[in-house]
């Protein structure tokens, strides 16, 4: 049910609203985005309608130019497919679309990462006796070797989803794959965006740093809230809030159900 329009852009701002708007800047200027369901999701729509109107979002399911009367619940809610610019299979879609190297951005969420950009999605704790058993890789693994770029969302910036060490590497990034002699297409992981600020690197050879932090977060907060020695830029810049347009659009036209907004 849709908020009234009066409710639409008020109240407190929720971690949720906030990295998904944060998130949305970043695709400013891209044109395709393998997005993830949940907050890659959110962040996509959103960005389809201010900084990225020509973005064509891709899902795993094989729908590409998706235009979703509702927020999909599932990578197979029917309701991706309504107004598509196409419903590809699975072959076609890994391997023309990304194995192709199609995708500008990659989307995704994860459990874990770590300073070279590698995720967990697998397991917390022990492989053998997790504390948690986690959904596992999906698409993850393709789309962090053959898109451009990959972004992730983590909604909680804390040790144990920023470690030192992976509980377990599901999706390597191109310094571990390129350790292994096999050389991806893309960058990796370029961008993370947490509930603290936003972490960066080129490519290849860097380790994640401290870029940009949330209003009212300190530079010494996160790093303490990293579980390595976060290298932190020259000059960290501070993310402008969401601003009343962007809520407004966020809570009234893509996600009016709170399907992710939580």
């Amino acid at each position: 049910m849709n908020a009234p329009p009066e409710e639409a852009a008020t109240g407190p701002i929720t971690s949720s609203e906030l990295l998904a708007v944060v998130a949305s800047r970043e695709l400013v200027g891209r044109r395709t985005v393998f997005a993830g369901i949940g907050l890659p999701t959110l962040s996509a729509s959103l960005a389809h309608l201010t900084v990225a109107p020509a973005l064509e979002i891709v899902y795993e399911s094989g729908v590409c130019g998706a235009h979703p009367s509702h927020l999909p619940e599932t990578i197979a809610d029917s309701v991706l497919i309504t107004d598509a610019e196409a419903v590809l299979a699975m072959p076609a879609l890994f391997g023309y679309v990304l194995q192709g190297g199609h995708i500008d951005v990659g989307f995704l969420g994860a459990a874990q990462i770590d300073r070279w950009g590698n995720l967990n999605s697998s397991v917390i704790g022990d492989w053998a006796h997790p504390k948690v058993r986690l959904p596992g890789s999906g698409g993850a693994m393709e789309v962090m070797a053959n898109a451009g770029e990959v972004f992730v969302v983590m909604r909680r910036h804390e040790p144990r989803s920023l470690p030192d060490r992976l509980d377990f590497c599901t999706s390597p990034g191109p310094d571990r794959a390129l350790a292994d002699g096999i050389r991806p297409l893309g960058a990796g992981v370029t961008r993370v965006i947490t509930d603290l600020g936003i972490l960066a690197r080129q490519g290849p050879g860097e380790e994640l740093q401290l870029v940009a932090i949330h209003p009212g977060v300190t530079v010494d907060q996160v790093c303490a809230a990293t579980g390595w020695d976060l290298r932190v830029a020259g000059t960290v810049a501070t993310v402008a809030p969401p601003t009343e347009n962007e809520l407004r659009l966020l809570r009234r036209d893509v996600d009016p159900g709170r399907v992710y907004l939580r």
